[in-house]
């Protein structure tokens, strides 16, 4: 059973296919029939309405399926008709149109009716030709698709449907152990290939295990496990005094805080051995140049969350090689700092009560 739709979805879904049949049916009137140039409304545009306006997301309402499956099966039922018009040529048309679709990547499932259609009533489309499939097929559909286009974009919905590697990937949205060919491989698996895409299916399995991680922590905030008395530099410390303070408290990480107490950046072990070996920083080590202040060798601080985030939202960045601490900040100001051992930590706490209970 499909789940109850929200009332404004009903509204916009309806709306908007009336939106679109209209338009076709206005441009049917408006434009006279030019020879084998002829277009009308068919019934296959309403099923392919439900699907542009009603679920644009799906891999099935997407533009080239849309055109290209409707145009494909009215070529198809084109052919079979002028080769054979029996009883049997409504089923081999639909078959033919399907399989023709799925080598195009083209799968509709209107496409399938409008097989049917002309396979049905044989006498105009066989007196068309290819004409059919373009006029009112082809021009009908591209119309539709339009109108839907510029329908889900003014109300809010993205349509065609953005596809993998349309955005850069944050590290909150990493999936963990799982590529896009692992993704594919499992649609295909459960032939669902057709019903979601992959870009859908990581976006859905990220925020599955965004959920199950906060479940697991109880939903405990970054605030509750977050190291809040921190050792920091300002932006002009010397590189020195900064492996000083490394060496001295055995600590992993710096937080680089101005005079005001805004965090602007962060400074981990690696960066000061890095700036100590580079040969272009050598004459500023020995002296004979200004100094390597902290704000010279810190990493941006573009990567921080907040007091009130779940401790599973930042686990796909901790998991990240390369990423050791995650700042945690209250406004502009650095409250404190989440490492992996405080992750640790809280597992072993989640452990012991465990064994208690």
């Amino acid at each position: 059973m499909l789940p109850r739709p929200v009332g404004h979805e009903v509204w916009r879904a309806s709306a908007g296919a009336a939106f679109g049949i209209g338009l076709c049916a206005l441009l049917a009137l408006a434009i006279p029939d030019a020879g084998s140039f002829r277009l009308a409304l068919i019934a296959p545009l309403g099923a392919s309405a439900v699907l542009a306006f009603a679920v644009p997301n799906a891999p099935l309402a997407q533009p080239w399926s849309a055109v290209a499956g409707n145009t494909l099966s009215a070529l198809v039922a084109v052919v079979v008709l002028s080769i054979y018009s029996g009883p049997w040529a409504p089923p081999l048309a639909v078959g033919l149109a399907i399989a023709v679709m799925m080598l195009a990547r083209a799968l509709h499932p209107p496409g399938g009716a409008v097989a049917l259609l002309a396979a049905l009533h044989p006498e105009p489309v066989i007196e068309a030709g290819p004409a059919f499939a373009v006029a009112p097929v082809g021009v009908m559909s591209a119309l539709l698709v339009g109108a839907a286009i510029v329908f889900n974009r003014m109300t809010g919905r993205v349509y065609p449907f953005r596809q993998t590697g349309d955005e850069e990937e944050t590290a909150e949205d990493v999936r963990l152990g799982l590529t896009g060919d692992e993704l594919a491989t499992l649609l295909q698996t459960f032939r669902q290939s057709a019903n979601i895409g992959v870009a859908d299916l990581g976006r859905l399995l990220a925020a599955a295990e965004r959920e199950a991680a906060n479940h697991r922590f109880d939903n405990v905030s970054c605030a509750e496990i977050m190291t809040a008395q921190l050792i920091t530099v300002t932006p002009d410390t010397d590189i020195r005094q900064a492996a000083k303070l490394f060496r001295q408290h055995r600590i992993k990480s710096l937080p680089v805080v101005d005079r005001h107490g805004r965090f602007s950046g962060l400074i981990l072990q690696a960066d000061i051995i890095d700036a100590l070996t580079a040969p272009k920083l050598d004459r500023r080590i020995v002296g004979r140049s200004p100094k390597i202040t902290a704000a010279e060798i810190a990493r941006p601080a573009d990567r921080s969350t907040t007091t009130d985030t779940p401790v599973g939202q930042i686990l796909n960045r901790l998991a990240i090689q390369g990423t050791e601490t995650v700042p945690v900040m209250a406004g502009e100001r650095l409250a404190g700092i989440i490492t992996r051992s405080d992750i640790m930590r809280l597992l072993l706490t989640g452990a012991r009560e465990r064994q208690t209970a």
